[in-house]
């Protein structure tokens, strides 16, 4: 079994290459809006609720690889305060506030699809 820290550490670092080819693809369809990040953050939560049942609650060892680097590495919930506060400062405050219900609403309905998905397989 390999050590956890270095499960976190090879996860992230496929997590942060897959941010930044997302965040690249999505720049092109929507300039000037934060799509990268509410789809990294949709997708991201999808993954963390089928992964928090098909492996963590069932104690695999593949969890720190897959949720705590990979996923860690793909999500950016940091980005997203960020983005929905510089929409903000732009004087953009019906987009901003959109994004910010947007990216929770989704996120968490992801979550619990991601989840309802795990359970039934």
């Amino acid at each position: 079994m390999m050590n956890p820290f270095l499960q976190v550490a090879l996860g992230g670092a496929a997590g942060s290459v897959a941010r930044y080819g997302v965040n690249r693809a999505a720049t092109a369809l929507a300039p000037g809006f934060p799509v990268a990040t509410l789809i990294v953050n949709i997708v991201g939560s999808f993954l963390m609720g089928l992964l928090v049942v098909l492996l963590a609650q069932r104690g695999n060892a593949l969890a720190p690889l897959l949720m705590t680097g990979a996923l860690g590495g793909f999500t950016t919930f940091s980005a997203f305060s960020l983005d929905a506060v510089t929409l903000w400062e732009r004087g953009q405050h019906g987009l901003a506030a959109g994004y910010v219900a947007a990216s929770v609403l989704l996120s968490l309905a992801a979550l619990t699809a991601g989840m309802a998905l795990g359970r039934a397989a």
